[in-house]
C-alpha cells in the first residue's frame, strides 16, 4: 500500500531543495577527498598487497562502526526506552522511522562501498596511492552522517548524503575499467563504462512516473 502522493508543487519544492543540497555536499566532498589524498603523509609499509588489504580492512571496520553500528544503536536505544520495545505493538515515532530507514539504506550502501574500497586498494601500488583508500573511507562516513542528520530535518535534505553513494560508484567504475583494460585493452576499459551508463539511461527513462488520465 502506498501513501498519498505529494502535491506537484510540494514535490518540486522538495526536489529543488534536494538538488541544491546534493550540489553543495558534492563540492564539499570533493574538497575533503582531495584535502586528505593530497595532504596526508604516505602510508608506510605498503609494499605488499597483503599490507594494503589489511589497512583497507581496518578502514572498512571503522566505516562499519560509525555507520551501521551507530544506526543499530539508535534504533535499539529508542526501542529500549519506549513502547516500541515490542516491535509488533505498532508504536513508531518519526525519529524511529527515520533511523530505521537510515539503517536499511546504510546496510545496502555498505555492500557497494566495501566492493569499491577493496577494489580500489587492489589497484593501489604504494603508500602514496593508498591515501585514496583513506580519503574514500572518510568521505563515505561523513556522507552517511550527512544523510542521517539531513533526513532528521527533512526528506529533501537526505540528499546531503548522495556524494557517498556517488563516490562508491565512481570507484567501482574505475575498478571495472582497469580490470577491463587488463582483459581486452582500450576496448575492455571502455565497455563496462558504456554498458553502465546505458543501463543508467534506461533506468532514468523507465522509472519516470507515468501520467494518468
Amino acid at each position: 500500500m502506498t501513501g498519498p502522493a505529494l502535491p506537484a508543487s510540494d514535490f518540486r519544492r522538495q526536489r529543488r531543495a534536494g538538488i541544491a543540497g546534493i550540489a553543495v555536499a558534492s563540492l564539499l566532498a570533493v574538497v575533503l577527498w582531495l584535502g586528505i589524498e593530497r595532504g596526508m603523509a604516505p602510508l608506510p609499509g605498503m609494499d605488499s598487497l597483503g599490507a594494503r588489504m589489511l589497512v583497507t580492512l581496518k578502514c572498512f571496520c571503522v566505516a562499519v562502526l560509525f555507520s551501521v553500528v551507530t544506526g543499530v544503536e539508535a534504533v535499539a536505544h529508542e526501542r529500549l526506552t519506549s513502547p516500541a520495545f515490542d516491535p509488533l505493538a505498532g508504536f513508531e515515532t518519526r525519529r524511529l522511522r527515520i533511523n530505521q530507514r537510515y539503517l536499511q539504506n546504510t546496510v545496502e550502501q555498505i555492500i557497494v562501498f566495501a566492493a569499491a574500497l577493496f577494489g580500489l586498494a587492489a589497484y593501489c601500488a604504494d603508500g602514496s596511492s593508498m591515501r585514496a583508500v583513506v580519503a574514500t573511507t572518510v568521505v563515505w562516513i561523513v556522507a552517511r552522517a550527512a544523510f542521517w542528520l539531513g533526513y532528521q530535518r527533512s526528506a529533501a535534505l537526505r540528499g546531503l548524503g548522495a556524494p557517498g553513494m556517488a563516490l562508491s560508484m565512481i570507484v567501482l567504475l574505475y575498478v571495472a575499467s582497469r580490470f577491463g583494460d587488463e582483459l581486452a585493452g582500450t576496448a575492455g576499459a571502455i565497455a563496462p563504462l558504456a554498458l553502465f551508463f546505458a543501463i543508467e539511461a534506461v533506468l532514468f527513462v523507465g522509472t519516470r512516473p507515468q501520467k494518468t488520465g
